[in-house]
């Protein structure tokens, strides 16, 4: 059984090689501390995720536990799937840890410690939540848009939030406020979507005012403001004109941050390179995606993919080429992925050819058992918890810094 340094791990990564570092432990354990780029599959599960997670089998895939004795498990596991390049990190997460290496709790870490970088370095403007709900009493003129997925924000809302996922909203923010002297206000449950949401708007240069909601449903409760639950409203989606200026403006953003553009042909010669792994995802949502979609092409909302890339595309060093029918939702996204140090790529297609309908046949989700509980998920959650989440919120800016291998950049 082959090992790998820490430091060889670290190498790997400041040079944009391929590896896909996994965590075998349950995610209430994962939680606690892991590489800034590990991704979590935990071994009774590696069966059924890891073909569909890491495409390529002949990937460097890097297991690790912190003593519990799984990762020997992990390798025959990852080895009988086919699997042929699989190491264990020497010394598992107390040799990284005495490597003198920065570790990362929480999960999805540095998606939400790139969007901590972004707010640092553009300033993202946001409102408290005593703030907001007082613009709220007084009928101010202001559009309340929530960047969660769906069923988020049906469980609980910010009062007169309409639902709009983070890759809608540049989409679907002109029709929602029409008006340029309407304020717009974002909100997520935490931060990172608040603050990835606002900027994609300011990004895109909407002549609204737009602010962040500061710390999310966290914040709002925290301030010891009433959430509703079981909402459905939805931002409308746009037409003619706002539609037009979505496409131009996504499109303009995409191309500040370097996103490339490939047509189907392009796609045929990624594919045909076996030395590269390669995620093809369409960003729109999950009806919409079941109801005609591109051949081979795998469902991830726009928004969840920036959010839980480790969970999308645990492959770090890999290629992502993205689909949309609109537009400004795949370069959105794509915008950011680049941001984040991905090599990305927005297909253009047409969608009135055959198309493929129904899921993607992803597996079923993980359920209750070892999992994290996440304090901004559901109505039920501990203040002390929802506070400490965002104390080490605000500590990531600082982590990466001491981590060193990150690469994200903010245009």
């Amino acid at each position: 059984m082959t090992n790998i340094t820490p430091q060889d791990i670290r190498r790997a990564l400041l040079a944009g090689d391929e590896i896909a570092l996994i965590d075998v432990r349950e995610e209430a354990a994962f939680a606690l501390g892991h590489p800034l780029f590990a991704a979590q599959i935990p071994l009774r599960r590696i069966a059924v995720e890891a073909r569909w997670r890491i495409p390529r089998l002949d990937t460097l895939v890097v297991v690790y536990d912190d003593g519990e004795g799984l990762a020997a498990d992990a390798v025959t596991a990852f080895q009988a799937l086919g699997f042929t390049d699989v190491r264990r990190l020497e010394g598992g997460l107390a040799g990284w840890r005495e490597a003198g290496y920065e570790l990362f709790e929480d999960v999805n870490s540095y998606s939400k410690a790139f969007g901590e970088l972004v707010e640092h370095n553009r300033h993202t403007p946001s409102l408290p939540a005593e703030e907001v709900q007082a613009l709220i009493t007084e009928k101010a003129d202001i559009a309340i848009l929530d960047a969660r997925r769906y069923d988020e924000y049906h469980t609980m809302s910010i009062p007169g939030g309409q639902s709009s996922p983070g890759a809608e909203l540049v989409l679907r923010a002109r029709a929602a406020a029409p008006d340029p002297d309407t304020t717009i206000i974002v909100n997520c449950a935490g931060r990172t979507r608040s603050i990835i949401g606002a900027q994609s708007l300011i990004n895109a240069k909407l002549p609204n005012k737009v602010f962040a909601l500061r710390n999310g449903t966290i914040g709002w409760t925290l301030a010891g403001q009433s959430l509703e639950t079981g909402q459905a409203r939805t931002a409308p989606e746009p037409a003619g004109e706002s539609a037009e200026e979505a496409r131009a403006t996504a499109r303009s953003v995409a191309y500040r941050a370097g996103v490339k553009r490939l047509t189907w042909a392009d796609l045929e010669v990624l594919k045909a390179d076996t030395t590269r792994t390669l995620y093809l995802y369409d960003v729109r949502q999950p009806d919409v995606f079941a109801n005609g979609h591109l051949p081979g092409f795998r469902n991830a909302q726009g928004g969840q993919l920036v959010q839980e890339t480790d969970h999308y595309a645990p492959v770090r060093g890999a290629r992502i080429v993205l689909s949309d029918d609109l537009g400004p939702r795949a370069d959105m996204t794509a915008s950011w992925l680049a941001q984040l140090g991905w090599d990305v790529f927005v297909l253009d297609a047409d969608f009135t050819g055959t198309l493929e309908t129904g899921t993607d046949g992803a597996p079923e989700p993980r359920g209750p058992e070892g999992r994290y509980k996440r304090p901004y998920e559901g109505t039920d959650n501990k203040q002390a918890a929802m506070q400490a989440y965002l104390d080490w919120e605000y500590g990531l800016v600082a982590q990466l810094q001491n981590d060193g291998t990150h690469g994200f950049y903010v245009i």
